[in-house]
């Protein structure tokens, strides 16, 4: 059976979401392998919105198993509030339908203070633009081999000695940071009694999953953010602070790498980006409010305005390489309807030169200029087409401009947040 991975192929908000959840009615175990909950996915079925962080997104899903795997880091008093939430809707979560890996790293409050103060004292230009949610001091702890991890809420003893551990870090940066000391037995308070609503969720996920792929049982790989967001391949160090490309997914779970047979980039048909750092196909004009506007452009978790652009068929090119995409799924193909004119980044110009890649530098990224490649745009709707006989033949020309350019198929294409308004070209589970 076919196990498939899916990620983001620009800066994130690609709608995974959408995505995931319609390939989970082909699996039967959809994994979460990295990121925190500071992403959000936006599931609409049947008239009915989920918001989730945490959770994967295959949990609103009947009949599967969800698993939190170890490449994630875990705030588990958000992961309680989340499942509340969401069996508030009707959903029903229970350790038999959701698992969390053992050795998953937890995000404690001190992890959200550090990462606000850190934010606060950035001068301008610094600023990574993060969420607050201490994802990536959980992720500097897991490094600095001083996390509290979810097997570690099973013992009083070992998760006292592991906080304590933690703090000998902790205290003297938050001095620096002028925030008050730790206060150790509130913290050690507070993780016994969440203790008790985790730990059911707890399993060696890697023996879960290594029995499940043996059994002929289709696994759903879901990451979070997307590949230019990626610790080392991406736009350093305006980044997420863990490995977002597809070869985290085995890492992230704890299968090997021979477990992945299909790789599914999820992308927009134009580009946008939340927060700080490089963009060159970024427009500050009337075109790139409309596609806000038409886009519904505003983030998931945050509520922060994306910055939107052109599709940067140079940059999907690169991350499709660094993540082994076996093909596409294009999204939002419905916002450009009525555009007379659509462009496409075919590479750029630094300093008089020609790149069909973005430099890896900052200062250069910064100075690189977009080479566009025009094409007439279409006037009639896309929206809920789920055929490419509901496709307008220019609509259907741009599909195939950026299957050439990126050089990567598509496999699917998306025409509204509906998970039904899907065209599918190639299923990624065929055997």
């Amino acid at each position: 059976m076919a196990n498939v991975v899916v990620v983001g192929a620009q800066w994130g908000d690609e709608g995974k979401g959408k995505i995931v959840d319609w390939l989970s009615e082909r699996a039967d175990v959809i994994a979460r392998f990295q990121g925190g909950h500071n992403a959000g996915h936006t599931l609409v079925i049947d008239g009915k919105v989920y918001k989730l962080n945490a959770l994967p997104s295959g949990v609103v899903r009947g009949g599967k198993l969800s698993v939190i795997g170890n490449g994630v880091v875990l705030d588990p008093w958000h992961l309680v509030k989340e499942i509340a939430k969401i069996r508030e809707q009707g959903v029903e979560i229970s350790p038999e339908t959701l698992m969390i890996a053992e050795n998953t790293p937890l995000i404690l409050p001190i992890h959200g203070e550090l990462d606000r103060a850190r934010e606060e004292a950035a001068s301008k230009g610094t600023k990574i633009g993060t969420t607050g949610r201490g994802i990536g001091p959980a992720y500097e702890d897991k490094v600095g081999r001083r996390s509290v991890r979810v097997a570690d809420l099973a013992d009083p003893a070992t998760l006292a000695a592991r906080v304590d551990r933690a703090l000998q870090h902790h205290d003297p940066l938050r001095r620096g940071l002028g925030i008050e000391p730790v206060d150790r037995e509130r913290l050690l308070a507070d993780l016994n009694a969440i203790a008790a609503e985790i730990l059911p969720y707890a399993a060696p996920v890697w023996k879960v999953l290594t029995e499940a792929r043996k059994s002929g049982k289709r696994i759903l790989f879901e990451g979070a953010q997307g590949a230019l967001l990626d610790i080392d391949f991406g736009t350093y160090p305006f980044v997420t602070s863990s490995n977002v490309i597809a070869g985290q997914a085995a890492t992230g779970v704890g299968i090997g790498p021979t477990s992945i047979d299909y790789v599914l980039g999820i992308v927009k048909a134009y580009t946008t980006r939340v927060g700080e750092g490089p963009f060159p196909t970024e427009l500050t004009d009337e075109v790139g409010q409309r596609l806000g506007e038409r886009g519904h452009e505003f983030g998931t978790v945050t509520g922060r305005k994306r910055r939107c652009g052109w599709f940067d068929a140079a940059l999907v090119r690169q991350t499709c390489a660094t993540s082994g995409v076996t093909g596409i799924s294009l999204t939002k193909l419905d916002v450009l309807d009525g555009f007379e004119t659509l462009k496409i980044c075919v590479g750029y110009e630094l300093d008089g030169q020609k790149l069909d890649y973005l430099p890896t530098a900052a200062d250069q990224q910064a100075r690189c200029t977009p080479v566009y490649e025009e094409m007439a745009g279409w006037s009639e709707s896309t929206v809920g087409a789920r055929s490419w006989a509901d496709l307008p033949a220019q609509a259907i020309k741009y599909i195939r401009r950026i299957e050439e350019l990126i050089q990567c198929p598509v496999a699917l294409v998306s025409t509204s947040p509906e998970r039904d308004d899907t065209i599918l070209v190639t299923d990624p589970f065929a055997d």
